[in-house]
């Protein structure tokens, strides 16, 4: 008796998910690739608004300090009361400074900064840019011959980049600053015991590249995310709100994601 219809669109309906999944990954991940090219081709013949360039850079950056610095400096005393049952345990006061060293400047600095501007900065970003498809601003500057990408596009892209990878060296310095007075507080390791342990030798100049490097990485991935789903919005205010929330969604996840790759390439 041959299968209804019925039960044979039910029994294909996991396999119509998985291909409509593969099919949107694709659209996202091409549209990135498209908007990578755009920008790089603006960028290697300096074909960008540099007075935006500023603007974006000051909103981005200098406005992203407050959180930073809160993120920094409680994420290092957290560092020190997970490290402490076991720093107490076996006397191991004086590799503090080195284990805060080694997940700060290796995973945790990189990774929770790149979380926090992707929140702040890629979400006001695909904000604005989704605002002004469905006002029809965009349309109005190719009216006017201005390239949307270059006085747009590419201003926002550097300005996340350079805000994250600065932003990353500051949290860095901050959380480890953080993670020495909490360990003074919790387990009495004095500042300079601390930074004993820090500059003993076990740390090197590879391991605050490695944490650079994937700030980099991880600001392309959010500047992106953020321009892409900004400019194919669609639906008015309801698709503004979309746009944002798969900025927020697919930039932690290609950050993760990353970051296992990253992680894996160089060690």
């Amino acid at each position: 008796m041959a299968a209804s219809p019925v039960a044979t669109s039910r029994a294909l309906s996991p396999f119509a998910a998985l291909g409509g999944f593969f099919l949107a990954t694709s659209e996202v991940v091409g549209g990135m690739g498209v908007m990578l090219g755009r920008i790089v081709s603006r960028l290697v013949r300096f074909q960008f608004d540099r007075s935006e360039l500023l603007k974006n850079l000051y909103k981005m950056g200098v406005k992203s300090v407050p959180i930073v610095v809160v993120t920094a400096l409680f994420t290092g005393g957290i560092m020190v009361i997970q490290a402490a049952p076991l720093v107490q345990r076996y006397g191991a006061h004086g590799l503090l400074g080195w284990g805060a060293g080694f997940g700060t400047l290796r995973e945790i600095g990189p990774l929770l900064t790149a979380l926090m501007i992707s929140g702040r900065v890629g979400a006001n970003n695909t904000a604005e840019l989704g605002t002004m498809v469905v006002t029809e601003q965009i349309d109005a500057l190719r009216a006017l011959a201005i390239d949307p990408i270059g006085f747009l596009i590419v201003p926002r892209f550097i300005g996340v980049v350079t805000t994250l990878f600065l932003s990353t060296i500051f949290a860095d310095v901050l959380a480890l600053l953080g993670a020495a007075y909490a360990g003074k507080g919790i387990l009495g390791v004095d500042p300079l015991v601390f930074l004993n342990g820090l500059t003993s030798g076990l740390l090197g100049l590879g391991d605050v590249f490695h944490g650079l490097i994937k700030s980099v990485v991880f600001g392309i991935v959010i500047a992106l995310a953020s321009c892409q789903f900004g400019m194919a919005t669609s639906g008015g205010a309801p698709g503004v709100g979309r746009a944002v929330n798969a900025t927020v969604v697919v930039s932690a996840a290609g950050i993760f994601v990353l970051d296992y790759i990253v992680s894996f390439a160089i060690g």
